[in-house]
């Protein structure tokens, strides 16, 4: 039996890693829940998997928490909260669904505990690729991908060799204005945004994809899970959402994964591998199906994403620098201080006043991020 640890409990993927998990119960335990702010789900989440230990968002709301648990509960918060949770809850495989580059650390934490790691936080490797995968390596853990588009890659590269790999082809469905010319973006709202055409995702994941910079995140996490170069990664719009990706081989055969868009599909084969069973998916019928269809990338209609490319190719801080600066533009972007547009002027405006170190510790990522997190908040 698996004894699991959930980062980011009450989110997207967490709630539906836990409806996984409540499926087939004689497989897992939750040790370890961690939460923002959400505490009425989160409680009601511990009444149902009972887990050891749990963390807040904040020392307020864990006092809120400690009367209403088990006093035989740990109960922690805040980011020391997570690092303790991910490295002490006594997990061996940790499901790392928070969003943003909050989930570095704590991963980190539970690869030095150990832990092997179930991946669905994307900017733990494009802010740390290089620190991350190292460690995981010399710890001697696995980083298992949850993201829809790196699980079918994974799928599709087992049993193969890597030297055999001519390319990745990442699908993207091109988010909620996949539609609309990019003048036609000028008056859009976060409501419009946010309704996405294919997939149940939180807001920051929603209006990455409605950018593409999600994608671009995507590209730079596909870079260090799969030790490939940049020039070897492509992506292609795919407005079904049913061919989740693709692998090119040096024979020119093409290796794909489909399915029906359900993140639990990827989440459980994260949670089982290398097993497989019974989903709560709907099964892909092709003949209900019809058609797939397919265009090619505009890295003009969709500068994010040509951003991400250049920062990964750039190297060292450059991709922190990405990662943050996004962040803020798009919480701002929910806040209504800037319009849609302004997301990638943020990026690349901050991009291009910062200068490169090319092979950071941590503590150099971890300065370069709040330095590039100022500089976007100070932007219009």
């Amino acid at each position: 039996m698996k004894k699991i640890t959930v980062l980011g409990s009450t989110g997207s993927i967490g709630t539906q890693t836990l409806d996984v998990i409540s499926r087939h119960p004689e497989d897992f335990e939750v040790v370890g829940l961690a939460a923002g702010n959400n505490i009425s789900l989160l409680l009601e989440q511990v009444r149902t998997f009972k887990p050891k230990w749990v963390s807040a968002g904040t020392e307020a709301l864990a006092d809120q928490i400690k009367s209403q648990v088990p006093s035989q509960v740990r109960v922690v918060y805040g980011e020391a909260g997570l690092i303790e949770i991910a490295g002490n809850s006594g997990a061996d495989y940790v499901v790392c669904a928070l969003v943003g580059s909050l989930g570095l650390t704590s991963t980190l934490a539970a690869i030095e505990a150990g832990a092997n790691i179930g991946l669905a936080n994307k900017e733990t490797l494009v802010t740390a690729g290089h620190l991350v995968m190292q460690r995981a390596k010399d710890k001697g853990v696995s980083i298992v991908p949850v993201d829809s588009e790196h699980s079918a890659i994974f799928q599709c590269l087992n049993g193969e060799s890597h030297k055999t790999i001519k390319r990745l082809m990442l699908t993207a469905s091109g988010g909620s204005f996949r539609d609309l010319t990019r003048d036609q973006l000028n008056n859009v709202t976060v409501e419009d945004a946010l309704k996405h055409p294919n997939w149940s995702m939180g807001a920051k994941v929603t209006i990455d994809s409605a950018t593409m910079a999600n994608k671009g995140l995507e590209v730079i996490e596909a870079r260090w899970l799969f030790d490939l170069d940049y020039d070897q990664i492509d992506v292609v719009i795919h407005p079904e959402s049913i061919i989740h990706s693709m692998v090119e081989f040096v024979d020119t055969s093409v290796m794909a994964q489909l399915g029906n868009p359900d993140m639990r599909v990827p989440i459980q084969y994260a949670l089982t591998y290398p097993e497989r069973k019974p989903s709560p998916a709907s099964a892909l019928d092709l003949l209900k199906q019809g058609t797939l269809h397919f265009r090619e990338m505009d890295f003009n209609r969709y500068p994010c994403l040509r951003l991400a490319y250049e920062a990964g190719r750039s190297g060292g801080t450059a991709t922190t620098v990405f990662n943050a600066a996004n962040e803020i533009a798009v919480a701002r972007f929910l806040k209504r201080e800037i319009p849609f547009l302004a997301i990638d002027r943020i990026i690349e405006e901050v991009l291009s006043r910062h200068t490169k170190i090319a092979a950071p510790d941590l503590e150099t990522i971890l300065e370069t991020d709040g330095w590039a997190r100022l500089e976007a908040a100070a932007l219009e």
